[in-house]
């Protein structure tokens, strides 16, 4: 009878152990998906840095365009001279005269413009463009792949509600079970070692049940964090994220992620640019040509500020026939780079290749484990009713309960992480693609 009082003082700690911390745990303030991936999206800095980016394309964009156009500058002046000459009387006044100062005016306005440049204005132009849409490019696949990071960080929060959820369920089945077992052992038909280890299955699931605390708190932090908040936040759960897709067309899938995904659209720009790089290297073997003019007026006191008018026009031309091989060696890194874009073009195309491969992998084995683990909880429920009431018959062993409660709670582990599973493939795809899927 001491063994069972003891035991029951035991279980009476231990529950309230458990119980403190979770009652004790503040309510995160909670947003839905999409608020946290539009909350992301501004407080992100590789996000603020693609747009940034893209911001200095379009200016380079307009500044290719600009060189075809001509220059225009407006001048002006006005100045005071001063002279000391030697003495001499004014006739009209008839003072000396030591020095003499003067007063003049003038503006003018010119401009230029390059008629031949050797191609060089055409190329910068394509580069520039290119970049841009490089520039684009990197800034969608910037966007979906800090989706992908935003709804990981979501789905992370949400399955550790619903881990926790399982292992509060497992805590109360291992108390019921300590229950049972201790008040077998104060009647008389029950032993010491099934009371002690129902004990023990009730301070792992314990344990168990802090770790999921713990490990949804560093959920929430890290969302909190992800969405710009200066403490942890919360996910507000919705039916439609677990929505299961049927089969999709693997074919389909692969041949949009090689047409529309934002990587290898941002490769290909980017290897545009490079090849138009090598043109613009090129433009400094051939002369250019420019055209200029500029009109003026100058006035001045001396003169009563009559203004004379002065125009001018002229052509030159450029063609540096030897620059201590600087051409060539511009040439050869432009060459250079130019074969390296080409490559990581080749290299982005396989490995969307190799990621679309894996997550539609993932994406089937995870939509056929979702049917398998919830018929798994179904089974390993049924499972330790039946253990539970041989045991208490005395037909069966404590053993035999506390093996089927180990397999429920696995299995409902097994559940959540294949549901989770699911959702996370899903939107990996969606970021390959560059749609939601």
């Amino acid at each position: 009878m001491s063994d069972g009082r003891t035991l029951v003082a035991i279980l009476m700690f231990g529950t309230a152990a458990v119980a403190g911390p979770a009652e004790a745990q503040e309510s995160s303030p909670r947003i839905t998906l999409e608020e946290a991936i539009r909350r992301a999206s501004r407080a992100q800095p590789g996000m603020v840095q693609a747009l940034g980016t893209v911001r200095n394309a379009q200016a380079r964009e307009r500044a290719a365009f600009g060189a075809f156009l001509p220059s225009l500058t407006l001048g002006g002046s006005l100045s005071n001279s001063y002279s000391a000459v030697a003495s001499r009387i004014d006739p009209a006044t008839q003072q000396i005269i030591n020095s003499s100062t003067n007063q003049s005016v003038g503006t003018s306005l010119s401009s230029s413009v390059d008629l031949f440049t050797g191609f060089r204005r055409g190329n910068e132009r394509r580069a520039a463009g290119a970049n841009r849409t490089a520039a684009e490019a990197n800034l969608e696949s910037t966007r979906f792949n800090q989706q992908l990071t935003t709804t990981n960080a979501f789905f992370d929060v949400l399955a550790g509600e619903q881990l926790l959820l399982v292992r509060q369920a497992s805590v109360r089945r291992a108390e019921e079970q300590l229950k049972v077992s201790v008040a077998l052992l104060q009647a008389g038909r029950g032993i010491r070692p099934d009371s002690l280890g129902s004990l023990v299955t009730l301070g792992n699931a314990q344990l168990q049940l802090l770790n999921a605390q713990t490990d949804l708190s560093v959920a929430e932090a890290n969302l909190g964090r992800l969405v710009g908040a200066d403490g942890p936040v919360g996910a507000v759960d919705d039916s439609s994220l677990y929505t299961v897709l049927p089969q999709v067309d693997a074919g389909a899938i692969r041949a949009e992620a090689l047409a529309q995904a934002p990587s290898v659209r941002a490769a290909e720009a980017q290897s545009t640019a490079a090849r138009a790089a090598v043109g613009v290297a090129k433009a400094s073997y051939f002369p250019s040509l420019n055209l200029g003019g500029s009109i003026s007026f100058n006035g001045s006191r001396s003169n009563d500020y009559k203004f004379f008018q002065q125009r001018q026009f002229n052509i030159g031309l450029s063609w540096p026939l030897f620059n201590r091989f600087q051409r060539e060696q511009s040439v050869a890194n432009a060459v250079t780079n130019a074969e390296v874009a080409d490559a990581n073009s080749g290299e982005a195309r396989r490995q969307v290749m190799a990621d679309v491969t894996a997550a539609l992998a993932s994406l089937e084995a995870a939509r056929l484990r979702i049917g398998i683990t919830r018929t798994s909880v179904v089974a390993a429920l049924e499972a330790l009713r039946v253990q539970q009431e041989r045991f208490r018959l005395g037909a069966g062993t404590i053993v035999d309960v506390l093996t089927s409660q180990e397999s429920l709670n696995q299995a409902e582990v097994d559940s959540v992480t294949a549901r989770f599973d699911y959702v996370r493939a899903r939107a990996e795809l969606s970021a390959l693609i560059g749609r939601p899927l």
